[in-house]
């Protein structure tokens, strides 16, 4: 069992936290929103609760919750071994976090970076433990994926990444090597398919459901690529598409503008419960 932080309790920290929790491990979830962290523990009791009707496993979700301590105060993860962060891909949020977790944990402390974009050794530049930083892209929703992309950073030690594999093993996760460069392989590939997909509705050469009918009757896909972005969330793409352009300085990675109008909107797709198309509210 490991003393794992989780920081950020969006989408993908609830996520994290859940199947950290799941799989035995003690978790510190921080974020600096209490209703936020609300949120997070009644979607993770929810889906405990329903995992064996969705053909998963059966959940006790009082177990899994007894092992969460839910928090505004990063003061609480000053004993965790490993820290996952899962903030916004914003620089700017990220260099004032890693530059208060390198304070509050012990020097030995792992630093995970669940990005999707941004380099793994920028990140890792950010703390004086540059050998002790190593990126995870998990795939949402995190507990159902058996896999995610495994990123060293230039500076990050053999030790680091046994510390990290050993983890993802515990909780049932193959790990991917590729190596740092924003956007990895996934989200190089996905991003770009996701903003031509908004593209083609933007323009009108189609509706939402009529490309993502054209990949799933096409080519076998489960979900459509705007299916997929309100799954991930419209804000989160569009914040993957502008830091894979401003990494790149290539026009190909231009942020479709339905993007931006959707998220100014707030239609973030399934966490706010109207994207590319409308759901029912948890609640």
């Amino acid at each position: 069992m490991t003393n794992v932080g989780v920081v950020g309790a969006g989408v993908m920290g609830t996520g994290v936290a859940q199947d950290l929790a799941h799989h035995g491990h003690t978790v510190v979830l921080v974020d600096n929103d209490p209703d936020a962290l609300d949120e997070a523990l009644a979607r993770i009791e929810l889906e405990c609760r329903m995992s064996r009707m969705l053909g998963g496993p059966a959940i006790d979700a009082e177990a899994v919750l007894a092992l969460i301590t839910a928090t505004t105060s990063l003061e609480l993860l000053a004993e965790t071994e490993v820290v996952i962060e899962n903030i916004t891909e914003n620089w700017d949020l990220k260099s004032a976090l890693y530059a208060q977790l390198d304070v509050v944990c012990k020097a030995d402390t792992v630093f995970v970076a669940n990005t999707s974009a941004i380099p793994i050794t920028k990140l890792a530049a950010l703390t004086s433990r540059p050998d002790k930083v190593m990126g995870v892209h998990f795939m949402n929703p995190v507990p159902m994926k058996a896999a995610c992309e495994f990123i060293p950073g230039y500076h990050t030690s053999d030790q680091t990444k046994d510390v990290v594999r050993t983890l993802l093993d515990s909780i049932g996760k193959k790990s991917i090597p590729v190596n740092d460069a924003p956007g990895f392989v996934s989200n190089r590939v996905l991003m770009l398919t996701v903003n031509e997909a908004a593209f083609l509705v933007h323009e009108g050469v189609a509706d939402a459901k009529t490309v993502d009918e054209v990949f799933r009757s096409c080519f076998g896909h489960p979900m459509g690529p705007l299916e997929t972005a309100d799954l991930i969330g419209v804000d989160t793409i569009l914040h993957s598409v502008e830091v894979l352009y401003e990494q790149f300085n290539d026009s190909k990675y231009r942020p479709c503008p339905l993007l931006k109008k959707m998220t100014d909107a707030g239609l973030h797709g399934r966490k706010s419960g109207k994207g590319f198309y409308t759901y029912q509210s948890m609640g």
